[in-house]
């Protein structure tokens, strides 16, 4: 079975459909990599391409869709609001071997919606409707979106789901918050159930994931086909693994903290490339450790340690004073660090 086979099997269920989220900076190659050995996603989004009037496909995110090291399909990714780029890009794209193009329509990043490109397009629903066509016409395998409720209110998605549902998307990711409402509001997943009411296509929830008890009680609250996850991923590469047991009636995985140590260190390599400083390296983990430390303890000091660190030997000897131990390490975020942490975390997740 190829991939393009394999992923409509996959939107066929009977399991919830799996996937792991664009994250920029964060879903490269090496990540990829890691992931799938810790049981992986059913399907894998690219970090998003840059789509402008003289815009290239970046090189490294060509090369994760080329060297697919984790034998599941890939959905190439594209942002960007102009018409004939994302066309000319999207029959690119087409040609290599991912399954579906799929346009952003999410991204809260300042940098990208002052621009009107990803959640800055959802002020602009006619513009929108404009784009799905061309692309629903250049894109001959399958055509998907990534979306939120709508830039300030989610009034607009009302608006927006009739859009969706005309142009025959073959899949719908709703991210159920505001592109101003970040990533610290509460998910508004009653909107992501209207979704799965107004448009044909099978549609994934996504947005606080955290566990696989939390991702049996979005599936039921929505009746979406499955979920994709991101920054859940980061703090718990188990995750998925986890859901399906939980799914199968399994008894579910727990990591202890000697593990989690593991996966640290396993991350801390295969992200650093050969010819990065460690300094440099050191500050590059701290982006995951903002994830990671939500569910390490509760009082914010594996975090408040870890933010300190300038060398590999600090960073390391920070972990192993969390870690290096046997006792069960569910990972599930603890509330008190989570408000400091989320205004730490990095917005383009």
């Amino acid at each position: 079975m190829d991939h393009r086979e394999q992923f409509d099997a996959l939107l066929r269920g009977p399991a919830p459909l799996l996937a792991l989220a664009p994250m920029q900076d964060v879903t490269d190659l090496p990540f990829w990599k890691l992931m799938t050995a810790y049981g992986g996603a059913d399907v894998y989004y690219t970090e998003y391409f840059r789509v402008h009037s003289t815009s290239n496909l970046e090189p490294w995110i060509k090369e994760s869709i080329q060297k697919n090291p984790t034998g599941r399909p890939v959905i190439a990714q594209m942002i960007g609001n102009d018409i004939p780029s994302l066309v000319r890009t999207a029959k690119q794209l087409q040609k290599m071997p991912v399954v579906a193009i799929d346009l952003n329509l999410g991204c809260p990043a300042p940098v990208v919606y002052r621009k009107c490109a990803g959640g800055g397009l959802l002020r602009e629903p006619q513009r929108v409707d404009a784009i799905l066509g061309a692309l629903r016409e250049a894109v001959e395998i399958k055509f998907t979106v990534k979306t939120r409720l709508g830039f300030d209110s989610p009034e607009v998605f009302e608006e927006l789901l009739p859009i969706f549902a005309k142009h025959s998307l073959d899949l719908l990711t709703v991210h159920g918050r505001t592109v101003t409402e970040m990533y610290r509001s509460e998910v508004h997943y009653d909107f992501i159930a209207r979704a799965v009411e107004a448009v044909r296509c099978p549609v994934l929830a996504n947005g606080n994931v955290y566990s696989a008890a939390k991702a049996a009680e979005v599936l039921k609250q929505t009746g979406a086909r499955g979920l994709m996850i991101g920054r859940g991923a980061i703090r718990n590469p188990w995750l998925f693994h986890q859901i399906r047991q939980l799914h199968r009636g399994e008894t579910l995985f727990v990591p202890r903290g000697c593990d989690v140590l593991g996966y640290v260190r396993e991350l801390y390599h295969i992200t650093c490339p050969t010819a990065m400083r460690a300094n440099v390296q050191v500050q590059k983990m701290k982006k995951y450790m903002n994830y990671l430390g939500l569910g390490v303890e509760p009082t914010g000091k594996f975090l408040h340690d870890i933010r300190r660190v300038t060398t590999e030997a600090d960073f390391f000897r920070v972990c192993e004073e969390h870690l290096d131990h046997d006792r069960p390490m569910p990972l599930d975020p603890f509330a008190l660090a989570l408000k400091e942490t989320d205004v730490m975390a990095g917005e383009h997740l």
